[in-house]
Order: C-alpha cells, then sequence, then structure tokens
C-alpha cells in the first residue's frame, strides 16, 4: 500500500491524465481551461445526418437509405416518451415507466397491473389503452427563411406573435399538399431558433398493451437507485400498433439482437431527447446556479416533504405518484445544480464562448459580437426580480391552492378599474378550488410561509402581514398557516361565489385574511412577472441570434439543443471508475438478487412472489448496460440499436455524472444506463413463460 502522500499524489495526476479532475480535488487556472470537442453534444439531427463523422469515427459510412430506415422504425410515444418498432407486426418497445399510466388505463376493475404485470398470451387479450397514440417521422422540410424572413424586425413581442402565426399558416398550407395532408404536422425549432423545420408525422391511434412487468422490476431500487449504476432494472414495455382492426404490417422495425455487447462496440440511440441548454451563455448559467436551480430544489423537496408527511397517515397512490415525480426531479435538478457548482465546467462552458466569439471575428462578424453583451445585460436584470416573480407565483404547487386562488381574484380586481377587458379573460381563470386535503394545504402554505420568512426576511411587509397576530408577534409559519386556513371562508364554495358574482368591488373589500395576503402579493408578482417577461422576450430573440450565428460559423458539426425532435446519438459501450473501482460495462441478474438479499427483501428491492425462486440460467443473464451515448428526459424508451441497425438495448436513464448534461455533456464521466435485449428475452423466458412474444422478437 503507497503511503497517504504518494498516495494522493498519485491519485491526483491520474484524475488529471483521465479528465475526471474536479474542482473540489485538484485547482485549475480557469484561463487555460479548453472546451471538449463535444461539450455542445451528439444529439444530431436526421435534417443533417453525420455521416462524415461517422465515417471517421468509426469506419461506418451509413448512406441515405440507412437513415431513412432508422428515422421510420422509431417512435415518439404519446407527447413524453420515445420507442421503435420492433417486429413486422407493429410490435412496439418502450421503457416501463413511460407505460406505467397506460398500464393503469387498460386494467379492468379488481386488477392491478403495477402489482401483477400484463402479457397477453394471444392476440384476443391484446388491450387497447384508450387515449394512446405513437407518431412515426414520415416527412421533413426546412423552412427557415421562411420564417426569418417572415419574423421581421421591431418590438420583440411582435416579433414573437409574427412566428406563431407564421407556424400556424405554414402548417395550414403544407396539410393540404400531396403527401402531407392526413399527418399531424409540427415545427420544430433548431438552435434556439436559428433554424426551423416542419414534420409531418404519421398518427397511429390503435395501440394495445402486450407485455409489462411488475412495477417492482421496471423500478427495482426506487428513488435511490435512480440515477445510479451498477443498475438492475426490467424497465421495458411492449405495445402493439394495430390499423383498420389488425396488426401494423411494416417493414420498417430494429431486428432484435440478444448475442450481447462488448467493450468498445458502437451504439447508437434513436429518440427524441427532451430540452437541453448547451448553447446557454455563462450569465445564464450562473442565474441557474445561483437562483432557478436552488429556488426549484427548495420547493420541490419542500412539497415532497409535506406530501410524504401527509401520506404516511392517507396512503393515497395518486400522492404516492406525486412523490416519486418530486423526487425524481429533486435528483435530476440536484445533479445539475452539482455540475452548475463545479468551476471546472463552468471554465469549459466559458472557454467554448471564447473559442466561439474568436471564431465570429475570424469570419469577419465582429457586429455579432454584442449578442454576448446583450445576453448579460438581460440576465443582470432578470436577477433583480427573480425573487419576487417566483415566491408570488400564483402557483398552487408554490403556495396552495387557496392562497393562489385569492390572489388572482384580486388580480382580477384590480385589472377591473384599469383595464376591463383584461379583467374578463383574468375572469376565466377563477376556478374555485376544491381542496380536498385540507392538512396537506395548510402543510403547503407553512412551507410557502416558511420561504419567503427566509428569503425577503421578517421586516418585508408581506411577510410581517402573514406570520403576525393581533398584537404585532411573529407565529412561526407552521403556525400562521394554521391561523390562516382556520379563518378564510374560501373553502366555503358559496362564499367564494357570491364574490366573483359580486364583483370586483366586492373582493377588493374583502377582510377575508388569504384575500389580504393576496392583495399584497399580487400587484409584487405583476411588476416582478412582466419585467421578467419582457427581459425573457429579449433573451429569446437574443437566443435565436446566437444560435443563427453558431449554425453560420459551424454549420451541422455542433448538434443543436434537444427539442423533443427526433435525433440519433452515437456512443460506445464502456465501463467507467467511480467511488474507488470500477462499473462493469454489464450487470446481471445474479446482482439483482444479491441487492435483493442484502436488504433483506424490504421495499425498494423487493420482488414479486414469482421471481423469489429464479432457475439458475437466469442469474447469468445480464441485465443493464452503459455506453457513452448522450441522452436527457424524453430519451426514455429510445432503442439502442448497432451499426446493422438491430436493437440491442432500451435507454431507461443516467449515471450520476450525466445529469449536468443538460448544459454540457461530458463523454468521460457521463453514461446511458440501457436493459440489455438478453434480459427482456430471458424474463419471457424463464418468469412469464411469454412464448409467444420470443418467437415474435427472435424469429424463434
Amino acid at each position: 500500500m503507497l503511503k497517504p502522500f504518494l498516495s494522493s499524489l498519485f491519485l491526483a495526476v491520474w484524475l488529471t491524465l483521465t479528465g475526471y479532475a474536479q474542482s473540489g480535488t485538484l485547482s485549475f487556472n480557469a484561463d487555460t481551461v479548453k472546451a471538449g470537442p463535444f461539450d455542445m453534444g451528439k444529439m444530431w439531427t436526421f435534417d443533417n445526418p453525420p455521416k462524415d463523422y461517422f465515417q471517421k469515427t468509426y469506419g461506418f459510412a451509413p448512406d441515405d437509405k440507412w437513415f431513412e430506415e432508422t428515422r421510420l422504425a422509431a417512435l415518439r410515444f404519446a407527447s413524453y416518451c420515445s420507442a421503435s418498432f420492433v417486429s413486422a407486426d407493429g410490435l412496439v418497445m418502450t421503457n416501463h415507466h413511460c407505460a406505467r399510466e397506460s398500464g393503469r388505463n387498460a386494467q379492468r376493475k379488481g386488477e392491478d397491473l403495477s402489482a401483477t404485470g400484463f402479457y397477453a398470451k394471444t392476440l384476443a387479450e391484446e388491450r387497447k389503452v384508450p387515449d394512446l397514440y405513437v407518431d412515426q417521422l414520415v416527412k421533413m422540410e426546412d423552412i427557415t427563411e421562411r420564417v426569418v424572413l417572415g419574423m421581421g424586425s421591431g418590438a420583440e413581442e411582435e416579433q414573437l406573435q409574427r412566428r406563431e402565426q407564421l407556424f400556424e399558416t405554414i402548417k395550414q398550407e403544407y396539410g393540404q399538399k400531396e403527401g402531407w395532408k392526413g399527418l399531424e404536422l409540427q415545427t420544430i425549432t433548431f438552435y434556439n431558433g436559428g433554424r426551423y423545420s416542419l414534420y409531418g408525422f404519421k398518427r397511429y391511434n390503435d395501440v394495445r398493451l402486450v407485455f409489462m412487468p411488475e412495477q417492482q422490476l421496471g423500478y427495482f431500487g426506487g428513488d435511490y437507485d435512480n440515477f445510479t449504476y451498477p443498475r438492475y432494472n426490467l424497465d421495458c414495455s411492449f405495445f402493439r400498433v394495430y390499423e383498420n382492426g389488425k396488426p401494423l404490417k411494416t417493414t420498417h422495425f430494429f431486428k432484435f439482437n440478444i448475442k450481447g455487447v462488448r467493450e468498445g462496440d458502437p451504439i447508437f440511440v434513436i429518440g427524441n431527447p427532451g430540452s437541453t441548454e448547451r448553447l446557454k451563455t455563462v450569465p445564464e448559467l450562473e442565474f441557474d446556479r445561483d437562483l432557478n436551480h436552488p429556488f426549484q430544489i427548495e420547493i420541490f423537496r419542500n412539497r415532497a416533504n409535506a406530501l410524504t408527511a401527509y401520506n404516511a397517515r392517507a396512503k393515497n397512490d395518486s400522492l404516492k405518484n406525486q412523490i416519486l415525480s418530486l423526487e425524481n426531479s429533486l435528483k435530476a435538478i440536484g445533479g445539475q445544480l452539482t455540475g452548475l457548482r463545479d468551476p471546472y465546467l463552468l471554465a469549459r462552458k466559458a472557454a467554448f464562448d471564447r473559442q466561439f466569439q474568436a471564431d465570429v471575428r475570424a469570419k469577419n462578424l465582429t457586429d455579432q459580437l454584442k449578442i454576448w453583451e446583450s445576453i448579460a445585460a438581460n440576465v443582470a436584470e432578470e436577477r433583480k426580480y427573480f425573487k419576487e416573480a417566483s415566491y408570488f407565483n400564483p402557483s398552487g404547487l408554490i403556495r396552495g391552492e387557496l392562497l393562489s386562488f385569492a390572489q388572482i381574484m384580486q388580480i382580477y380586481a384590480q385589472a377591473a378599474a384599469l383595464n376591463p377587458a383584461r379583467a374578463e379573460q383574468i375572469k376565466g381563470l377563477l376556478e374555485i378550488p376544491n381542496v380536498k386535503f385540507r392538512a396537506l394545504e395548510e402543510a403547503f402554505l407553512a412551507a410557502h410561509l416558511a420561504e419567503v420568512q427566509t428569503g425577503l426576511g421578517n421586516d418585508d411587509p408581506y411577510v410581517k402581514a402573514a406570520l403576525s397576530d393581533a398584537s404585532g408577534k411573529l407565529r412561526t409559519p407552521r403556525e400562521a398557516a394554521a391561523y390562516l386556513i382556520q379563518n378564510t371562508q374560501l373553502m366555503n364554495l358559496g362564499f367564494a361565489q357570491d364574490l366573483i358574482t359580486k364583483g370586483a368591488t366586492a373582493i377588493a373589500g374583502s377582510n377575508d385574511p388569504l384575500l389580504a395576503l393576496g392583495r399584497l402579493a399580487a400587484p409584487r408578482f405583476q411588476q416582478a412577472a412582466g419585467q421578467l417577461q419582457n427581459s425573457e422576450q429579449q433573451l429569446e430573440l437574443l437566443r435565436a441570434s446566437l444560435g443563427r450565428l453558431l449554425y453560420q460559423v459551424y454549420g451541422a458539426s455542433i448538434p443543436p439543443d434537444a427539442t423533443f425532435s427526433l435525433r440519433i446519438n452515437d456512443g460506445t459501450v464502456r465501463s467507467y471508475l467511480y467511488n474507488g473501482t470500477m462499473a462493469p460495462i454489464q450487470t446481471t441478474y445474479a446482482g439483482m438478487y444479491d441487492r435483493y438479499y442484502a436488504f433483506n427483501g424490504k421495499f425498494p428491492w423487493d420482488l414479486p412472489a414469482r421471481w423469489k425462486t429464479p432457475p439458475a440460467a437466469l442469474l447469468r443473464e445480464p441485465m443493464n448496460f452503459i455506453t457513452t451515448n448522450d441522452i436527457i428526459g424524453g430519451n426514455s424508451g429510445s432503442p439502442m440499436i448497432n451499426r446493422n441497425r438491430e436493437a440491442v438495448g432500451l435507454a431507461f436513464d443516467g449515471n450520476m455524472e450525466s445529469l449536468p448534461g443538460s448544459f454540457i455533456f461530458v463523454p468521460d464521466r457521463n453514461r446511458t444506463v440501457s436493459v440489455h435485449t438478453s434480459a427482456m428475452i430471458a424474463a419471457m423466458k424463464h418468469i412469464y413463460k411469454a412464448d409467444r412474444l420470443i418467437n415474435e422478437l427472435v424469429g424463434k
């Protein structure tokens, strides 16, 4: 064993050489940091597929037909996930976590498919899922020139309005064109508005559930294991598209390959990444680091705690799903914030901005350098108004439904004297809340009051009014929330309706304690939100200008940020170092059972009964594997394919180190976690006895 000093020295050198150095481990000179070649990611579009890059990187030269067949085999699963065709008979593969809600919608009285899973042994048993659809991208056309010219110049709001009108006009025109008729048309924005495309989707509305494992297999390890690796999840489900009452016949699908993956294999992910912000400048990222992300974490943590405490008594499944969603968001945003607080990563972003500006000068476009200055000035302006616009946002999640309703009533009352037409619009938003869980409403209000007390201070007029008792002494946020809920009449539907009927004067004159708080918050929110909106509109146009400039300087060699539009990205099967050891490229079912026994079968590492006595053959089968692919939310359900367009896996998550991928892609640390195709077949064979499905997927 090395002596401590030598160990530390060796570790420091190793971290530097392998690119794992982080600000907390080593010091560095920010001025000498260089941007990585793929800091902007690898989310290539099918509008400009990276043929030359694939040839140079992998010695693989896919032709137009390869990209077309790949595109047509890929699907968008409803409005939130990705999927793909995996058989000639319209079989669709996506994640279990994309299908949970669909599975519940397909279950019958007395069933709980989340607990039992589902397998249709025959075609007749496949169940139609109400309102579920999948979209296949069949047409694409660049509309950039028309949109940019049509937007013209002038006030920011007017330009954006003209753009929206143009989008509708273009969709109406193309909806009448041959080849586009009957398609779902969508305008796609690339490079923050630097480029625009029109996409035409063939929508399939008859989608039926075929196979879905129990939720405990699809989400094994729960939130503890979320965004981690090694991982053990059977996060898959299968559906089938029907047309005219029969399974869809298609030649566009990814054939299953269960032979396994090897270290170094090139892998391509086809899916719809939701949103990244990699073109953001350093001042914008610092704004997120200092204000936006900490605020979101504070809100989500306090609300998740309130929901968890309440649901410990209520045992309500809908609340449990809300908690899971909040916990997932907390982990994701927390990981992003960790990246934003890493000076090394921010230094890389600054290095990219410097290089971008240098390349702009080299092309004699120096007049465009003012874009960076204007963005920084707008961000500085947004900093002034963020707190009040956020704390006083009339959102039920942030402040509770009753206080939010009270504030909207006051906004309506204040608008009535100044802008009657606007007041009538606001009046349409006056939906009287039906508070189902009073204790939860009180907990949300208490959390809000604690947040404003910390953020604005005890001397703030709103804080004083909210917390003071009759003698002027400050209550605790919890005490104040209990008092306010006890004394408001807004839970009396008759009282609320009577106030709305009587109109603005009655609302403005009411002494209801929540209406009084809403009266204080409303003008502060409107002023701050108005300033933020103006600044954000200017930023939207500046970001579009920056996007156009990026495309002008680099072309399609730098892919655009994610916009929940179809992308192809490349990576390789590769291990990485973590927690002082090395991650295996793939895990096995044996590892899942080790975790089950190590935690004594306790939730969230418990298993359904039929999984507790596995055959020995199952234990050695691969389960999950890792690659260096570039994914983000929305990629869930994306097929992992090889160069032969064969499905080798199904993307479902990333590691913790991938979470800063919202603003920078760091392939040395980032890993995509996928379900191995062999894992799916093994489960179908040994546990579910799903022979019909196995035969369809692997042709046996």
